[in-house]
């Protein structure tokens, strides 16, 4: 796989495969923390997620701009790692995270160590690409650097459910995913007479092997259910430190861009020349920013796996698969799973349609890949219809199992974004190491990110439909959202296949 690639690759996804480990730790169970820890709704949960997720993307910019001023992409990218830990080592004492404001501050924290780190990392594996003698693998480099990133959050979210799990189950409880909302209901005094007589009281005895005093148990529960949280966080801060271990081991076969040479001769470049590179220089930003603004609506709909896809794993999806109890946070594992297992399989296909001379050029295949995400919206939208809304879910205290749906309906839907990911996420961060400016490397991958970022920022709307309109009117918006960016994406082709040559 690494074969006729520059050595620095491997160092370089060995080291984001722990970082997105961590990372993928704590994504998979920030949504459902945040509710069962804060007594949140679905909707208040969407509000931080969207601050956290979008920070994550948006502090890219700062990160790419200390790196290209200081010309210290490595010293950046460690420093990033040290402050993801420390970040992590907050979240995991239970203590500590007593208000949601001290959990957002703490999660800014980390967004501010992946700002340091994620962009400059991938300028990296750039740079890595601009030696002409592997200039022509830059868009396969990139495709495996983004394989490694999902092995880490392929394993990730089980790592957390484990963790969070066995302290529940040591505290002498079962895991049932209904139950934290149930027990704030019951704390809140807004549960109905039929539903505390009714399945609050049959989820208790069934989780405690017993008749448990209520008031005693809705403490009890939520006590030991969000100490599983905190200590699955503290897995993020192992995998922190193995990735930086890794990159100190191999930073020296890096691209070292921070070295630079004062009494190097500048060639003499005339008026016209300079006009000419000027134009240039501005297309290539003009084109670099029409990118941002199409993959914006993706990663609105993309990033959903994490919030509203998550909530309907939850109060909609059969937790049990081949007779065997699932968590809703398990559904996360579906993406990068099927990445690393898709990415060799989409290479040789690329592959094959080069020798060829048929391969779709990298703005050709993000297009594709806005279509791929809508279908995937499509068959949620299709699979949801004639389901409840999610406050008449909330009246009935759930869903009862026979009235939820296949938890096939979103391993399908996964899949068929996987595949959309695959044409859009790596291919893009390829198309932004070729054409962004050398001087401006590390600040354009930032922008990319904060593309990601504005997004990011706008996964609330998400969560406010899910809980306030029908669920299949919720996905149908993101079919239409994907589509319209499809259309936009084909419309410039033409124009980004001049750009990038």
């Amino acid at each position: 796989m690494f074969k006729n690639h520059p050595k620095g690759l491997l160092g370089a996804a060995l080291s984001n495969m722990g970082e997105r480990f961590g990372f993928y730790t704590m994504m998979a169970i920030l949504t459902l923390f945040l509710m069962s820890k804060f007594g949140m709704s679905g909707e208040e949960a969407g509000w931080l997620y969207s601050i956290f997720y979008g920070a994550i993307y948006i502090l890219a910019l700062v990160g790419g701009l200390i790196a290209d001023k200081s010309k210290n992409y490595k010293g950046t990218i460690i420093a990033g790692l040290i402050v993801m830990s420390l970040g992590y080592a907050f979240l995991a004492i239970p203590s500590l995270i007593s208000t949601k404001w001290i959990a957002l501050a703490v999660l800014l924290i980390i967004a501010f160590g992946n700002g340091l780190f994620k962009g400059n990392l991938q300028a990296l594996v750039g740079q890595l690409y601009d030696n002409k003698e592997y200039s022509d693998k830059r868009d396969s480099g990139f495709q495996i650097f983004y394989m490694f990133i999902n092995i880490g959050g392929m394993i990730a979210p089980f790592a957390a459910v484990w963790v969070r799990n066995w302290f529940v189950q040591s505290q002498g409880y079962g895991y049932n995913s209904d139950l934290p909302g149930l027990c704030w209901q019951y704390k809140n005094g807004t549960m109905p007479t039929e539903v505390f007589n009714g399945r609050f009281t049959e989820l208790a005895n069934q989780v405690s092997n017993g008749t448990p005093d209520m008031s005693t148990f809705a403490d009890s529960y939520l006590n030991a259910f969000n100490t599983g949280f905190h200590y699955a966080f503290s897995v993020a801060i192992v995998a922190m430190l193995i990735s930086l271990v890794i990159f100190i081991i191999n930073k020296n076969v890096l691209p070292n861009k921070n070295k630079v040479t004062v009494n190097e001769a500048k060639p003499q470049m005339s008026q016209e020349q300079i006009k000419q590179d000027a134009k240039e220089i501005k297309q290539r930003l003009l084109a670099l920013f029409a990118v941002f603004a199409v993959v914006i609506f993706f990663w609105f709909s993309f990033h959903q796996n994490g919030l509203t896809l998550t909530m309907f794993a939850k109060d909609y999806t059969q937790l049990k698969i081949f007779g065997m109890d699932i968590s809703a946070e398990i559904f996360q594992s579906i993406n990068p799973f099927i990445v690393v297992f898709l990415t060799p399989l989409i290479m040789a296909l690329f592959a094959a349609l080069a020798r060829r001379g048929k391969e779709p050029s990298t703005p050709r295949k993000i297009g594709i890949g806005m279509g791929i995400a809508a279908f995937a919206f499509v068959i949620m939208a299709i699979g949801s219809i004639g389901l409840p809304t999610f406050s008449e879910v909330e009246a009935m205290g759930g869903l009862p199992f026979d009235q939820r749906v296949t938890p096939w309906l979103l391993f399908a839907t996964y899949f068929i974004l996987t595949v959309a990911e695959l044409f859009i996420s790596p291919l893009g961060l390829s198309f932004v190491s070729k054409v962004a400016p050398a001087h401006l490397q590390g600040l354009m991958q930032g922008c990319w990110l904060g593309a990601t970022a504005v997004g990011n920022f706008s996964l609330f709307l998400g969560a406010m439909m899910y809980e306030n309109i029908s669920i299949s009117v919720t996905w149908s918006v993101f079919v239409i959202v994907c589509a319209i960016s499809m259309i936009a994406m084909f419309s410039m082709v033409k124009w980004l296949e001049r750009v990038a040559k």
